[in-house]
């Protein structure tokens, strides 16, 4: 850990790409890294899965050191907050003495029972239960958190109607070529369609998963059908792609 740490710091004082970089700049790597973490432990592979946590580790050592660097706190600091935190969250095993054999639900209930207890005298949201986390996902919960207090459509045709209207919008801000209002609009419009999953009672990340598995499959088709024919795919002309797209609509049903 220390040679790591070692590493980092000689990279922040002479790489020019790790100079530059900020803690909002690496933001999305963290992010990245941790679904590649994903997908490393659900193929099996114990070797990725150590490659990947080691990329995910690199991304908390070089955010500690550039709050290092502000004077803000190093990864000791880290650390030490995640150990305090471990302990004090199981007291079941850290202060057995205190406690009969607990079941897991009744650790999940002490668990949420000490945090609370660690929110005291914060500020509170309704939305804060809401974890941060993939747009979607976030997106979904939020809706279905207010939801229990009314504040929803009555059924799914509202939902829908509201899909048409942010549709609308997204139109005229292209219309309009303003690129902020447009990426504004985007995200009203997913935000919407989100919404008229969740009254459906569907997981919105399960379907776009779902497309996304299916887009790779049939665009692997396409690669293998013009490799098996020769042909560069960066040289053939959309109108074949499109065909061979259709074939594997037919055959990969």
């Amino acid at each position: 850990m220390d040679q790591l740490l070692a590493v980092m710091k000689q990279l922040r004082e002479q790489c020019p790409w790790d100079q530059k970089q900020t803690p909002e700049s690496l933001t999305r790597y963290a992010i990245e890294e941790a679904y590649e973490v994903e997908a490393a432990v659900r193929s099996g592979h114990a070797q990725d899965v150590k490659e990947e946590l080691g990329d995910l580790l690199l991304q908390v050592v070089f955010q500690s050191q550039m709050y290092s660097e502000q004077g803000a706190f190093d990864f000791q600091d880290v650390v030490q907050a995640i150990t305090d935190k471990m302990i004090r969250r199981h007291p079941h095993v850290f202060q057995s003495e205190q406690f009969a054999a607990l079941s897991p639900e009744d650790v999940s209930a002490l668990w949420q029972q000490i945090k609370q207890q660690e929110k005291a005298g914060k500020p509170a949201s309704r939305l804060s239960e809401v974890k941060h986390g993939p747009a979607i996902q976030q997106a979904q919960q939020l809706q279905h958190n207010v939801a229990q207090i009314g504040f929803d459509f009555p059924d799914v045709t509202g939902a829908m109607q509201k899909v048409d209207e942010e549709l609308q919008e997204l139109k005229q801000a292209v219309d309009r070529q303003n690129s902020d209002e447009i990426l504004d609009e985007l995200g009203d419009c997913l935000f919407s369609l989100i919404n008229v999953g969740r009254k459906l009672s569907l997981s919105s990340e399960m379907a776009l998963l779902s497309t996304v598995h299916k887009f790779r499959t049939r665009f692997a088709f396409i690669e293998q059908q013009l490799q098996q024919q020769h042909k560069n795919i960066e040289q053939v002309s959309l109108a074949e792609m499109d065909q061979l797209w259709e074939q594997a609509k037919q055959q990969l049903k």
